[in-house]
């Protein structure tokens, strides 16, 4: 865990510092969620939107699914096919 401190500026505005910005992935107009806990604490949540309908693509097993595709493409492990009867024979193999 990493502490930094920021100046709270006009309009209640703080500028995150680099570092906590790519430890916690965070880009231009991405949403945070801030709660204030019983303590007074202060805690921001980085918050993703991904459309509902696109959620599947993000899920660890997809995600690996993904990696996994991309080394085979690069390391060549791949058939390209010309038709879509070429890579149905390929099935039937």
């Amino acid at each position: 865990m990493s502490v930094s401190i920021s100046i709270v500026r006009g309009k209640g505005q703080i500028t995150l510092p680099r570092e906590v910005r790519e430890a916690a992935h965070l880009e231009v107009g991405d949403p945070v969620e801030i709660e204030v806990t019983d303590e007074g604490s202060i805690v921001l949540r980085p918050k993703k939107l991904i459309d509902t309908s696109q959620a599947w693509f993000w899920t660890a097993e997809w995600q690996a699914g993904e990696r996994e595709a991309s080394e085979d493409i690069e390391a060549g492990r791949m058939d390209v096919f010309m038709s879509g009867e070429d890579f149905l024979e390929s099935l039937e193999e």
